[in-house]
């Protein structure tokens, strides 16, 4: 886990599939490669102006925090992907970002071989154990 690949929104693009994968590998939201995916540049939070203007570069420092952008964004990754940006925003704001990505490394590292699990599938792009239907099982969300 890097400081440098979670995004202003508080995604962590180091467990983002897009990111993970070998073939077109994204660099990360907060990457500065003008090759970035169309999607990608036009992000509306990406590019919002406040974010570029404050220190830390985080929503959390914005006067609007959190948006109705950002809110229906965490709410779509807390309901399909568990995990929230919001919840990643607070920690960096109060514990900083060494404590996120701590947490980060510990619920997403790969039982089989310590590699990274993706949020967005729940496979290891390093071994390939995790199939997709054992995800729940793995990161422990039985409950659904």
């Amino acid at each position: 886990m890097e400081a440098t690949l979670i995004a202003p929104c508080g995604m962590n693009c180091g467990i983002c599939m897009a990111y993970l994968r070998k073939k077109n590998k994204c660099p990360g939201c907060a990457n500065v490669d003008p090759y970035l995916r169309s999607y990608r540049r036009r992000c509306v939070i990406r590019n919002c102006e406040t974010i570029k203007s404050n220190q830390s570069g985080f929503c959390y420092e914005c006067a609007d925090f959190p948006c109705k952008r950002l809110k229906q964004l965490d709410k779509r990754y807390t309901t399909k992907y568990h995990m929230s940006m919001l919840e990643n925003l607070e920690m960096i704001k109060n514990q900083g970002i060494a404590a996120l990505l701590t947490r980060e490394e510990e619920k997403w590292k790969c039982p089989e071989c310590g590699g990274v699990i993706s949020c967005h599938n729940g496979i290891c792009y390093t071994c390939g154990s995790e199939k997709l239907k054992n995800r729940k099982k793995i990161l422990g969300w039985e409950d659904e």
